[in-house]
């Protein structure tokens, strides 16, 4: 008896373990599928991002504890605020993602004519500034800033746009209109709310999407040219940026302290409190009220005060593995859709990056733009996720794998 009964457990474990296997394989490509990351390119997309957004509410929770508690009373106000927003966009981007790479295309008027009348309802009782801005509107107790959801739109707009006239862009005029005056007026819009940081982003995010759509550098050259000539009446029409500017180029001195340097200095002070380690997590001194806007345009000085230079390097390795992932993905790209978008995208969030980091740093004036995914803020966290989502979108069918030019192993599909 003993001779047949070991086989017979030996055999019914081995059909339980394969078993066990087989769901477990079937369950990853479930799993992969319900979240659009079937390629590596997609993977490490999203999860870049995934790590960026959770690092930034730790972050977020460490920067605003100390002003939340002093204006409701409770350490984690602002990080629950930022969780829910985390929570849409999250939820977003993943719908976003399983769209068909066909709709983006199908909305892209929809898309830019909401933003454009979003953005106007700045200007009416609606609309409300903040820091010498008027670039928000609120209703109902909640507010959104619209600026984020057109540089979503232009992304799209522009990229159907160039996919359109893709055998015609030798042309200048053929560029040009519709894109010059469409992108334009959304980018004209902002600039009269005084918010200089989005205009100066949703500029190179336009000519980034005229650039991977394969237009000629010298059709780009005379627009770069006149807008430069328009950019110095705009900078000197206020008095705040001239003082920023001749603050930074001339350096710091006591009459300025108190106002157009207070926040570069404290900054600055934060990151070298730091060192190489960091102070430890929540153990910042910048944020108790010494560091204006800890948990948005200056969270980088946090980071950099409690985790260190190591920590602020993990920031920009992240951001250039972004970076890295949009490259691949155009690259490989044989849809001009998917090219225009994911390059429009990659110069947004990464271009953003570099600005917040370099204003942080002292290398530029002040603008005023947050570290994307990380700063404080519900509408420019939404909208960098749906952008992140509707990549994955064109991604997933654009990708040879996906499209069954490259299937997965046999194992993997169980």
């Amino acid at each position: 008896m003993a001779t047949t009964t070991a086989p017979r457990a030996a055999i019914a474990t081995d059909d339980r373990s394969g078993r066990a296997e087989r769901m477990g394989r079937r369950a990853l490509v479930r799993v992969r599928s319900i979240f659009g990351a079937p390629t590596l390119n997609a993977a490490l997309l999203m999860g870049t991002t995934l790590f960026l957004v959770i690092f930034g509410l730790v972050m977020v929770l460490s920067s605003s504890s100390v002003e939340s508690y002093v204006a409701n009373g409770s350490f984690f106000t602002d990080f629950v605020k930022q969780s829910a927003f985390a929570s849409i966009g999250v939820v977003a981007m993943l719908v976003a993602a399983r769209m068909p790479a066909s709709v983006w295309q199908r909305l892209a008027w929809v898309g830019i004519m909401l933003g454009i009348a979003l953005q106007v309802l700045v200007f009416t009782p609606l609309g409300f500034g903040a820091g010498g801005n008027r670039n928000w509107i609120g209703f109902g107790g909640f507010s959104l800033q619209p600026s984020e959801f057109v540089k979503v739109a232009l992304c799209v707009w522009l990229a159907m746009i160039m996919t359109r006239k893709q055998k015609r862009l030798g042309s200048f005029w053929q560029v040009w209109i519709p894109a010059g005056p469409v992108a334009g007026l959304s980018i004209g819009l902002v600039l009269l709310g005084s918010d200089l940081g989005t205009v100066v982003i949703m500029v190179a995010l336009s000519f980034g999407a005229l650039w991977f759509a394969g237009v000629k550098w010298w059709h780009l050259l005379l627009p770069v040219v006149v807008l430069s000539v328009l950019a110095v009446p705009i900078v000197l029409a206020s008095v705040s940026r001239v003082r920023r500017i001749t603050s930074f180029l001339q350096g710091c001195t006591n009459d300025v302290y108190y106002s157009d340097c207070w926040q570069q200095l404290h900054g600055t002070w934060a990151l070298s409190a730091g060192g190489l380690f960091g102070v430890g997590l929540g153990n910042s001194r910048a944020k108790w009220s010494w560091l204006p806007e800890a948990d948005n345009d200056y969270i980088f000085a946090i980071i950099g005060e409690e985790l260190g230079l190591l920590g602020a390097i993990v920031v920009l390795a992240l951001f250039a593995l972004l970076a890295w992932t949009m490259l691949r993905i155009v690259r490989q790209a044989s849809m001009q859709m998917t090219r225009v978008v994911v390059g429009a995208a990659m110069v947004w969030l990464v271009g953003q990056a570099l600005v917040n980091i370099a204003v942080v740093l002292g290398l530029l004036p002040v603008l005023g733009v947050p570290l994307p995914f990380i700063s404080s803020g519900g509408s420019q966290l939404i909208a960098a996720l749906l952008v992140v989502g509707i990549v994955l979108s064109l991604e997933r069918v654009d990708n040879p794998r996906a499209r069954g030019e490259e299937p997965l192993p046999a194992a993997a599909r169980g």
